[in-house]
């Protein structure tokens, strides 16, 4: 990924892309085919002031979709998880 200002509430989604991007406020969905993407758009996208803040698996069999959801933040900001 290339290191641009991002746009609120844009899908960044283009004919040879490997993942859906959209960015919605401070979050960032990326949303991937293949199991084997997720480890790569993590270790791309988290830096001090991009976090993983959660996934979710969506669809089931050839169609299954993992969707990760990034919170921009300052470099001060903590995650908590949330408890049941």
């Amino acid at each position: 990924m290339v290191n641009v200002l991002m746009k609120s509430d844009i899908v960044y989604n283009h004919w040879d892309n490997m993942v859906y991007v959209k960015t919605n406020g401070d979050e960032i969905h990326v949303i991937c085919d293949k199991e084997t993407q997720m480890d790569q758009v993590v270790e791309r996208m988290t830096t001090p002031n991009c976090l993983l803040a959660g996934y979710e698996e969506w669809d089931e069999d050839e169609d299954k979709k993992w969707i990760l959801t990034f919170l921009v933040c300052d470099a001060n900001y903590e995650v908590t998880p949330e408890l049941n």
